[in-house]
């Protein structure tokens, strides 16, 4: 059996890890069931021992996240000799990150008030240690750091990035000395990505636990309560991953984007079991330039940058649950108070990237722009790593489009690349014997 399942593609793999782990989370929810003393057992031998299987493998992620950013965009920056190429990547990338979370949000919005998810909805108070959304001069201010090895050691995405950019373009302007360290950092940038190649191959068991872990711990209940919430969210997330993104690709490049979603099943696979798109990070960028052929140069600058600031799948859940709350509270949104969403939304996408829950920390600062009282987001919580998963795979998926809209713009995407069905495998198929 192992040996069968060492043979199957990372796809497959990953898939079969989601699948039994999802099983093996129900068969605890049946057990638990049966008496309070196997309850109290299983979540005091089983959960610790998943949590702890857990931790371990989204910190093995999460530990070659900085470094891939860090290497890759410095690689990239300091091989443009020319700073308008630059100028001309970052400003189509943010531009077309913004008009997705917007389109996303304008979705949501029109969804919600046509199905009235909160109609016949009883409010359940539910404790919700609400935080504050940093303030837009914060934001401003906090673009660039004064220690750049403290925003390193915090992971803070945006003060790398820049960081990265403004050393890549010295590196590009330092002659001969500057070809030398770029020439360290290709080399560093190989190494990287050979040490997300071995992370690969503990991926299924780490899915596994993961899953397993999420619906013990979520179980059915929490669905069957806000079930129309639910099935909202999730079907606006499909029509926004199904049709807004395969437009602008179509629209843009005239590449077919159900190539593009075969491709990126290893990045889907585990931006869904991570619900972390800068967890699923290095396996973006892998999957971006061995099979959908993005260029390195562009790959480096957008995708992390996607990572960071592309919030469409959480613009689709702010969108529905405020419309949601306010239909609580016993009323609807006006048109003014929909724009207000719109913008908040699509604006705070960029602000408040980073943050843990970002999702509701943004949801916060919506609802205070309309009105609503933040305490109801308490009884979303229940299910909300469950749509975050499906946000987040959302999320990576516009992060590849936009890479590939923008990489064919700037003339380094390699169209046979694409298209050839084959290209990647040595990533994608395999991996145990290939490693």
């Amino acid at each position: 059996m192992f040996k069968q399942f060492n043979q199957m593609s990372l796809s497959a793999q990953i898939f079969t890890g989601l699948i039994v782990g999802a099983l093996f989370g129900f068969v605890l929810v049946g057990l638990a069931k049966i008496s309070p003393e196997v309850a109290t057992s299983i979540d005091n031998r089983v959960v610790p021992v998943f949590d702890v299987a857990k931790s371990l493998f989204i910190n093995a992620l999460k530990m070659v996240v900085v470094p891939l950013v860090l290497v890759s965009l410095i690689c990239g920056t300091s091989s443009l000799s020319d700073p308008s190429k630059l100028r001309s990547i970052g400003g189509k990338s943010i531009a077309l990150y913004l008009l997705t979370t917007a389109i996303a949000i304008s979705l949501a919005l029109l969804m919600a008030s046509l199905f009235d998810p909160g109609s016949g909805v009883t409010l359940e108070k539910v404790p919700f240690d609400e935080k504050s959304p940093a303030a837009l001069k914060d934001v401003i201010t906090g673009l660039i750091t004064a220690n750049p090895f403290q925003a390193l050691a915090e992971g803070n995405m945006l003060q790398v990035i820049i960081f990265a950019i403004i050393f890549g373009i010295a590196i590009a302007r330092s002659g001969e000395a500057g070809q030398r360290i770029a020439a360290v950092f290709n080399d560093l940038n190989d190494v990287i990505l050979k040490l997300v190649t071995i992370i690969m191959h503990i991926a299924p068991y780490g899915v596994f636990f993961i899953m397993a872990n999420v619906v013990y711990t979520t179980g059915l209940d929490a669905i069957l309560t806000l079930g129309v919430y639910f099935a909202l969210v999730t079907v606006t997330l499909l029509i926004h991953a199904s049709l807004t993104y395969p437009t602008l690709l179509t629209l843009f490049t005239g590449l077919n984007p159900l190539i593009l979603f075969k491709k990126m099943r290893p990045a889907l696979l585990f931006a869904f079991s991570t619900s972390s798109s800068a967890a699923t990070l290095p396996v973006t960028m892998e999957v971006a330039r061995k099979r959908l052929g993005v260029g390195r140069t562009t790959g480096s600058f957008t995708l992390p940058l996607g990572a960071t600031i592309n919030m469409d799948g959480t613009a689709v859940m702010q969108g529905v649950a405020t419309v949601f709350i306010a239909q609580i509270y016993g009323g609807d949104l006006t048109m003014a108070q929909m724009l207000t969403v719109v913008l908040m939304a699509t604006l705070a996408s960029i602000g408040t990237a980073g943050v843990p829950s970002v999702g509701l920390v943004m949801l916060v600062m919506v609802l205070d722009q309309v009105g609503l009282p933040s305490e109801a987001i308490g009884m979303l919580l229940g299910i909300d790593r469950l749509l975050d998963m499906m946000r987040t795979a959302v999320n990576i998926t516009g992060d590849a489009t936009v890479a590939c809209i923008v990489s064919h713009s700037e003339g380094d995407l390699d169209h046979d690349t694409f298209n050839d069905p084959n290209a990647g495998m040595d990533f994608e198929g395999q991996t145990t014997r290939n490693g």
